[in-house]
């Protein structure tokens, strides 16, 4: 997985009914765009994460979408 900085980060709910959560990429503290990531939830909370396989990268229009 790879990442800028302001670039949105969703995470995928868990279990059936438990909604996504998301928030903007605001460190890279990987090399070259990897993990792991302070993101900054739309709640407003701070948290350093290690994206896993619930996780997508919300790419800008025009951009490849990778994840």
């Amino acid at each position: 997985m790879h990442a800028s900085v302001g670039e949105r980060i969703r995470f995928h709910g868990r279990t059936v009914g438990a909604p996504d959560h998301s928030g903007e990429i605001v460190t890279v503290r990987g090399d070259d765009g990897q993990p792991p990531y302070v993101v900054r939830f739309d709640d407003g909370h701070e948290s350093l994460v290690y994206p896993g396989a619930d996780c997508e990268i919300l790419r800008s229009e025009g951009a490849g979408d990778e994840g």
